[in-house]
């Protein structure tokens, strides 16, 4: 099982550890685009501080975090999984799984970046900021930047089972599964049931900060329960048995994934 997770625009701050090795990061097939991701990234940073700020889409209140990227290169790093700090994060608790769910974690987990493309928990890099949905002035959108790279490296990543993908919509633009590999992939939406008091009727609605809560809860209990469907029904079936209320859609023509609703009564 592969589970394809967006980052967080929290962040803690960089560790104490030993500045970024690029060589290190998994998915060595994305060694290059990283590469000119960063360049760029740096270089625009310390040139012109005010052009970056605009460039990243950031207020005048994260000032500092154009600082940030300018260190890149030298900044301490730590892992993947400590640097994301969201909500979906904090509900997954990684920090607090045990040693068995903590490899299958190391194993399963794809957290996809506007600078690294996609990277696992275990992977050391340093605090930065830049989104999937920025445009650099040399590079252009980040999303077509990472999709040529994305799609030699991905389907390998995925292997012959089951791709989980919880990303966010600027996250999945730059890389969607095809083929046979998307029949295998199952996308996750989270709705919240009420029933009007006044009529009985039961009214759905999507939810956003309880979205990211609930996938995260969701994936901390595939980890920590050992589940490993190798298909969309298996998922199915093995989020049912976890507890939660599930309803499939299976595709309705070939090449595409299934999509799940998970409903939920209470948001928390």
């Amino acid at each position: 099982m592969l589970v394809l997770l967006p980052p967080s625009e929290g962040k803690a701050a960089s560790g104490r550890g030993a500045p970024l090795k690029p060589e290190s990061l998994s998915l060595p097939g994305l060694s290059g685009a990283r590469a000119a991701v960063l360049d760029e990234l740096v270089e625009l940073c310390a040139a012109d501080e005010e052009k970056a700020r605009g460039v990243l889409g950031l207020s005048e209140g994260l000032r500092g975090e154009v600082a940030k990227n300018v260190e890149l290169r030298t900044a301490g790093t730590r892992p993947a999984g400590e640097i994301y700090t969201g909500v979906l994060y904090d509900a997954l608790e990684l920090g607090s799984l045990d040693s068995a769910a903590r490899r299958r974690a190391t194993q399963a987990l794809l957290i996809f970046s506007g600078l690294w493309g996609a990277v696992r928990v275990n992977d050391r890099i340093p605090s930065y900021r830049c989104s999937m949905g920025v445009k650099l002035p040399g590079l252009g959108a980040l999303g077509s930047h990472w999709r040529a790279a994305m799609a030699s490296v991905l389907p390998e990543a995925a292997g012959d089972g089951l791709v989980l993908d919880l990303r966010s919509a600027a996250y999945a633009a730059a890389w969607k599964p095809k083929g046979e590999l998307a029949s295998r992939t199952a996308t996750v939406r989270v709705l919240h049931a009420q029933v009007d008091p006044r009529t009985g009727v039961e009214k759905r609605s999507v939810v956003s900060h309880f979205n990211k809560a609930t996938k995260g809860r969701l994936v901390r209990d595939l980890l920590t329960t050992g589940s490993s469907p190798r298909n969309p029904a298996e998922l199915v079936d093995s989020l049912r048995d976890l507890g939660y209320a599930v309803e499939a859609g299976a595709p309705t023509a070939a090449g595409r994934p299934w999509a799940l609703d998970v409903v939920v009564s209470q948001i928390h």
